[in-house]
């Protein structure tokens, strides 16, 4: 070990008595400094006029951590794509210069092994490495007094990718350099290498036998976890895998020069190396062998506690996950073979992380919902089997692969699926369907899992059921108007469906109460009910049913008698906000204290913790398009909290006929215009025997409806809270602490003279120094 620390300490002498190692490291400084200030400029200036002109403004809402140092044109962001351009040169002459000098004759003369000469030079380039990391560590450590709360956990496992990639890069780039005596072909070389690194995995990825193995050669993506603050052990083994691999490549290329051996046995050598080093990195990355440290303050790369738990109760029992793939259905790209391995990483790991042992299927086919004519319109004359063949070949995938509709339909029936991409989960015996959909994300997320994941372990499947036969919202219609979308829409991801949640309907007029659902729903009935459904809504209530009442203005009188029976009323008139953007029936409610407790909603709990700081400003906001104004006697039965409400000094109740698009709304004492901040959605609880009674009643139903996006954060929440917070379950909604900085835009535009213009100096008035004192000697 002493010869080895000798060679480094020697070789990163050299590296200092080069201008490279010099410029490489004043270039690096100057990288840095204009990203992390183009970066902090703009934001602290932003976050003065925010202070000075909105004084509600409490901070950006999102980490500045992830934003100045991780986002895309960031400084660690930048730092990574531009690496390739700095390591190259770096190490070009690392082996070749001492050919290049006939110092390696030398070397070889001398007493000192092979591998002292390659180990020693290797840590020498480790602790220039070092340099750099700790040049990014400056920034770092500025980051800790420019923004509140820093999250140090996130930096420092970004900071051990960097340098795990750098030590990577710097591996190849020596084994590039040890190949030729011209330094420039070894900098091309190096490049090229990293290249096909990068790109491998994307190579024979439709083959089982190599899919794993170019899957985790590739570079591409290594350091993704880290930026997200996740170390794992399978990416830590992939880096020192790859050091491996070219430390020992340039071991026997050395060596090779002082034996005289046959070509073939060199070349076993080299394969030794690689397929060791290469399957000790593939089993280290199985998933029953991967460990995971999430390093964030907030825990964001670690599915909630509550889906933990449910992941703990399945216990060591199978879990079967089967990827039904269609050639010819939605969703077809991301259920090619060749994306496995993406399929894995992007959905399943987070669980497998926890459940290491989940089963996956995959089976592959091709089929088209029963009348759907539009592929034999694109193809005429072809039958569905030439249809794929042709398919196949657009895809580039093989058609073979895939089974036909007979086969497929005979093992189970996706057509009420539509023949989308979906998952089936399977547990003892019990199964269920996870779906993809068309947005932006396309995979579920974890409120979709979870759910699935609950479903699995219960012996009931909890229902919602609407009431119809009076023109309520439908749940099977995909009018502007209906409820589809957040009830029964399967390629809705906040559907009720999707969130594990069941919906029917039912008519009181002719059939009985349902036994034990989660609650009845009212939803804006246009006619006024009967009797006998008025009596059936009555003795649901007085046994504690839980209830949910949609109402709107103008239709009052058709919810008030069930609303009577507990205490409340809609008032008549519509609530009105006039502004210069809005129609005046477009009112922006607040969500209440009690209303960020209905569930554990993401955006409500951010809101909640805003409440426990007693800054009772600071909330959401809820459009409701036509809204009714709800009173209630606060002596009654129940006890009645306001989960929204209007803003007194904006809005006032409007009575009489109203005409959204006539002349400006007037407010008028004549017609009874009553001014005020109303309630527009409550919640009522009492005690029935052992059991509480839930009820929710909100004077607008379209906020809820297709057109609106189903109630937003609401809709689901709503939900939650009659089912006891059983179902949904809700993902990660811890918020970010790190969400103000701590400068301001002067002291920010001293900092970027510092760093971008006389620290550099500095450093480069130090290595001129240096180098002439060096020349001298």
């Amino acid at each position: 070990m002493k010869i080895i620390f000798k060679i480094a300490r020697t070789e990163l002498r050299n590296l200092f008595y080069s201008p490279v190692a010099w410029f490489l490291g004043i270039a690096f400084l100057v990288q840095c400094a204009v990203f992390y200030m183009n970066a902090l400029i703009p934001y602290a200036k932003w976050q003065e006029v925010y202070l000075s002109s909105t004084p509600k403004w409490k901070d950006f809402g999102s980490s500045m951590t992830a934003v100045i140092f991780l986002s895309g044109d960031s400084i660690i962001s930048n730092v990574l794509q531009n690496l390739y351009l700095f390591v190259p040169l770096l190490t070009m002459g690392l082996i070749s210069r001492e050919a290049a000098n006939g110092t390696i004759k030398l070397l070889y003369s001398s007493p000192v092994k092979v591998r002292h000469i390659v180990l020693g030079k290797y840590l020498a380039i480790m602790a220039y490495n070092m340099l750099l990391v700790g040049i990014v560590g400056i920034f770092m450590i500025t980051a800790f007094f420019n923004i509140r709360s820093l999250d140090h956990g996130l930096l420092l496992s970004a900071l051990l990718g960097f340098y795990l990639l750098l030590c990577a890069y710097t591996a190849i780039g020596m084994f590039m350099s040890s190949l030729t005596n011209y330094q420039i072909v070894s900098a091309i070389g190096s490049f090229i290498l990293v290249f096909i690194l990068s790109r491998i995995g994307s190579l024979w990825q439709k083959y089982n036998f190599v899919r794993d193995l170019t899957y985790f050669l590739s570079m591409a993506g290594r350091t993704g976890k880290f930026m997200r603050g996740l170390i794992t052990s399978k990416d830590i083994i992939y880096f020192l895998a790859i050091m491996s691999i070219f430390t020992g490549f340039t071991l026997i290329r050395l060596r090779g020069g002082r034996e005289s051996k046959p070509w073939y046995v060199k070349a076993l050598r080299y394969v030794a190396v690689f397929s060791v080093a290469l399957m000790a990195g593939y089993i280290g990355s199985r998933p029953m062998l991967t460990l995971y440290w999430d390093t964030t303050a907030t825990k964001f790369n670690t599915i909630h506690p509550p889906t933990q738990a449910l992941i703990k109760q399945l216990g060591k029992d199978p879990l079967e996950v089967t990827l039904y793939s269609n050639l010819l259905g939605p969703g077809v790209k991301q259920g090619l073979p060749e994306e496995r391995n993406n399929y894995f990483s992007t959905l399943w790991e987070p669980y497998a992380r926890f459940k290491p042992d989940i089963k996956f299927n995959y089976v592959y086919y091709y089929d088209i919902p029963d009348g759907d004519s539009s592929y034999y319109r694109s193809f005429p004359h072809k039958t569905l089997a030439q249809i794929a063949d042709r398919m196949a070949v657009v895809k580039m995938t093989e058609a073979d692969l895939y089974e036909p509709p007979p086969v497929i339909r005979k093992s189970i029936d996706l057509g009420p699926e539509n023949y989308r991409l979906v998952m089936q989960l399977k547990y003892k015996g019990r199964s269920i369907f996870v779906r993809t959909f068309e947005d932006p994300e396309f995979w579920p997320d974890e409120e979709q899992i979870a759910g699935a994941f609950k479903h699995l372990l219960r012996d009931s499947f909890p229902k919602v059921y609407f009431l119809t036969g009076n023109l309520e919202r439908s749940i099977y219609k995909h009018g502007e108007r209906e409820f589809r979308f957040h009830a029964t829409e399967k390629g809705y991801r906040t559907s009720l469906l999707n969130l594990g949640i069941g919906s029917d309907t039912i008519c009181l007029d002719r059939q009985d109460l349902p036994k034990d659902p989660i609650a009845l729903v009212l939803a804006d009935p246009k006619t006024k009910l009967s009797d006998t459904t008025l009596g059936k809504l009555r003795e649901y209530i007085d046994k504690g049913g839980n209830l949910l009442v949609y109402g709107e203005p103008g239709k009052q009188q058709m919810v008030n008698p069930v609303l009577r029976q507990l205490g409340l009323q809609l008032m008549p008139g519509t609530i009105v906000e006039p502004t210069e953007y809005e129609m005046p029936q477009m009112v922006r409610t607040y969500v209440t204290e009690p209303g960020t407790e209905l569930a554990d909603h993401p955006m409500l709990m951010h809101l909640r913790e805003s409440y426990k700081e007693h800054d009772k400003d600071d909330s959401l906001k809820m459009l409701m398009p036509g809204v009714a104004a709800i009173a209630g006697d606060s002596v009654g039965p129940f006890t009645v909290e306001p989960l929204t409400k209007s803003v007194g000094s904006r809005t006032w109740l409007k009575q009489g006929a109203f005409v959204s698009d006539s002349a400006e709304i007037q407010f008028s004492d004549k017609e009874g215009d009553v001014r005020g901040a109303f309630s527009t959605a409550v919640r009522l609880t009492r005690k029935v025997g052992s059991k509480e009674q839930r009820i929710i009643v909100c004077g607008d139903a379209d906020f809820m409806s297709n057109s609106r996006g189903s109630g937003s954060f609401f809709g689901p929440s709503f939900y939650s809270w009659l089912d006891f917070g059983e179902f949904p379950v809700f993902g990660h909604g811890a918020k970010s602490r790190d969400t103000l900085l701590l400068i301001k835009p002067k002291t920010a535009d001293l900092l970027s003279v510092v760093f971008v213009w006389i620290l550099p100096a500095l450093v480069l008035v130090l290595g001129t120094i240096l180098l002439i004192r060096r020349k001298r000697k």
